[in-house]
């Protein structure tokens, strides 16, 4: 296992070894029944721990040193990612739990609370580690590595991450795996037939490009991951407030998560043809910006009116989706910062999800709840499709009156995969707005640790 970090970082993991002090995990039943060592019972209660979950209690051994941890725990598998907090309390060193309870993914969550993003500022990583056996320590290594490079891309603001930088990120996680990565920039996406990822892009300073990463062997369940790159979104002529553009730097979460994802894949070495599409773009304001009003034909044919600058995600993934479909594939997944419709049906945590196809819908949302990676599916309503229909072209981008906004852009995007195909769309928000124990504020990932588990029941069919 070889992983991959777009900022290097130690990593939070070590081999077993009897040098490594114990954590316990307890609960407050623990303390008041007494089922915990005699020891551990005694300077537990007479320091007053009632083993509250996410509280620690450090234990002397009997020569006075630092001997063992004591941390509060409900016993409940969901709340496992708690474990977050022991990365932010635990004294240096090397530690192990000493619990059989969901040990990945209480190892899943003290890896997650080690993030850091440092890149701007000279905070001091704390050097604790957790000793793992290595049967779970490399997967879970890997998961951690594909979230950490999720976050990192999308914590990076705009100046160090735009399309260019994107680029050569990926290139970077390519060359790291033995990938190929090519990419079609500026004019050249006219003359190979993608005119609005081009019409979005071409007001920025960096030329507008499609970035296409090749992986894995040919003949295997073919997998193409596809996601939004809008490196900065000011909304275009419809400009957002100062407010709604502050963090618009997470709008190319699309194209970070599908990269994380891609992470784990290539890290795996799954039996899978795997390719990412990502449309790397910035919406900017210049005299050559898109217009409302414009109509534009898409690579698949169809010609799409811009009654909103702002609703600029869905056009690059029309194209990119469009290209993407022209070969049949096992699994198309695209994943986009996409509406804040979405957000306010679910929330800031729970990603929604849509696709046409029943069982793959149950199988992602039996793992999601297995893996504690929240999803949600919402339906692909035909009755909405109607909203979409423009009066001078085939479609709109921007559906009038505001409702079921997160499906009509659902929709929209449906048009232009063919329904033979296994699709699923994500529209995710790659941000955490308020600290949890697994994750800081800022850049995150969402569903790649379910579509991963679900690539790897497919690498084995």
């Amino acid at each position: 296992m070889n992983s991959y970090s777009h900022i290097d970082r130690p990593s939070p993991f070590t081999q077993h070894s009897p040098a490594s002090r114990p954590v316990y995990l307890v609960a407050p039943s623990d303390i008041e029944k007494g089922t915990i060592e005699a020891s551990m019972l005694g300077w537990a209660r007479n320091a007053g721990y009632a083993a509250e979950p996410g509280s620690l209690l450090l234990v002397p051994g009997a020569d006075g040193e630092l001997a063992a941890a004591l941390f509060g725990f409900s016993g409940e598998t969901e709340e496992a990612f708690a474990a977050g907090r022991l990365a932010k309390l635990l004294p240096a060193g090397d530690w192990h739990v000493e619990s059989a309870l969901a040990p990945e993914k209480i190892a899943l969550g003290f890896g997650l609370g080690t993030y850091l993003f440092g890149r701007y500022r000279k905070d001091k990583q704390r050097q604790v580690r957790l000793a793992l056996a290595d049967d779970i320590r490399v997967d879970v290594e890997r998961q951690v590595a594909g979230v950490f490079l999720a976050r990192d891309l999308i914590n990076m603001p705009t100046n160090d991450m735009g399309p260019e930088q994107l680029e050569s990120a990926l290139r970077a996680l390519g060359k790291h795996y033995g990938a190929s990565v090519t990419s079609i920039i500026g004019d050249e996406l006219l003359a190979q037939d993608f005119p609005i990822i081009h019409a979005v892009g071409r007001a920025s300073a960096q030329a507008p490009r499609l970035l296409d990463m090749r992986w894995g062997r040919e003949g295997a369940p073919r997998i193409v991951l596809v996601g939004k790159g809008v490196c900065f979104d000011t909304g275009g002529l419809d400009i957002k407030s100062a407010a709604n553009m502050a963090i618009m730097k997470k709008d190319m979460g699309g194209a970070a998560n599908v990269m994380g994802l891609a992470l784990m894949i290539m890290d795996a070495g799954l039996n899978v043809e795997l390719r990412v599409l990502i449309p790397a773009v910035e919406n900017s304001i210049a005299g050559n910006a898109f217009r409302p009003g414009d109509i534009y034909r898409s690579r698949k044919g169809l010609t799409v009116q811009i009654d909103n600058t702002d609703a600029e995600g869905r056009l690059v993934l029309a194209d990119a989706l469009a290209f993407a479909d022209e070969t049949p594939c096992d699994l198309l997944v695209d994943m986009a910062t996409l509406t804040g419709a979405a957000r306010v049906a679910l929330g800031p945590d729970v990603a929604p999800f849509f696709t046409g196809d029943d069982s793959l819908a149950a199988r992602l949302s039996a793992i999601s709840s297995e893996e504690n990676d929240p999803m949600w599916r919402l339906p692909l309503w035909k009755g909405y499709d109607k909203d979409l229909k423009s009066r001078a072209a085939d479609i709109t981008n921007a559906p009038s009156g505001g409702m079921a906004g997160s499906i009509t852009a659902a929709l929209f995007l449906k048009r232009f995969v063919r329904p033979q195909t296994r699709w699923v769309h994500f529209d995710i928000y790659g941000w955490t707005l308020s600290e949890k124990p697994h994750a800081p504020v800022g850049g995150e990932a969402f569903a790649i640790r379910t579509l991963y588990r679900y690539v790897r029941e497919l690498a084995r069919q």
